[in-house]
């Protein structure tokens, strides 16, 4: 291959499935593009950070979806849902529904990386009450929290945003979340801040 000595940064994982899991052909055509010298960054996202040469940015994106990789960009962008193991199955579970929300609104700009997650029961293994956005499936409706973080001092639970919803109230109500903290957040205003600040009461009101 030829090099620019340009790069770019991808974000990559294997799409959204049962937990965060990559096959012998993906990392196989992700080895392509790795240099010797290179490290590749896991993130607590699900993803994989990997740096391709600004010439072969084209045919490497081919590639990697040939092969069911997911692209996505890096920096202040929803990332893509993490999810949990998914142990009961694919459709009790919520797969479709994971699979749905996650095309909606991953890659969407936002004033700070935002990280939704979700879990297909109340055990809630894909952390979605240290996110910025949760999601859990309680039968065959929607719970969905808002505002958690897992880290600091600060560190907290999120909050119950809304309870018992359908999957199309759940696609609306988290696109238009994101919808409100793009038009009202600052700049690099992490999620949880901009829920302090504007007011969650004021985020209902523009969610009604």
């Amino acid at each position: 291959m030829e090099t620019s000595g340009k790069t770019t940064k991808l974000a990559v994982n294997g799409g959204i499935s049962f937990g965060s899991k990559l096959n012998a052909r993906q990392l196989v055509v992700l080895a392509k593009y790795i240099k010797d010298d290179s490290e590749i960054e896991l993130t607590t996202f699900q993803q994989l950070y990997i740096e391709v040469e600004e010439s072969d940015l084209e045919v490497a994106k081919e590639e990697f979806e040939k092969v069911g990789l997911s692209i996505y960009p890096v920096g202040a962008y929803v990332k893509s849902l993490r999810t949990c193991g998914f142990c009961k199955g694919a459709e009790e579970e919520g797969m479709p529904v994971a699979i749905e929300l996650n095309r909606r609104i991953a890659g969407r700009e936002v004033p700070w990386p935002l990280r939704p997650a979700y879990t297909g029961c109340p055990n809630a293994c894909g952390e979605p009450l240290v996110n910025d956005i949760g999601v859990i499936k309680k039968n065959e409706f929607y719970d969905l929290y808002v505002g958690g973080k897992a880290t600091g001092e600060n560190a907290r639970t999120a909050i119950k945003l809304r309870e018992g919803l359908s999957s199309e109230d759940l696609y609306v109500t988290v696109e238009k979340l994101l919808e409100i903290y793009k038009e009202n957040g600052k700049k690099r205003e992490a999620f949880w801040k901009f829920i302090n600040r504007y007011g969650l009461e004021n985020i209902e009101n523009l969610l009604v």
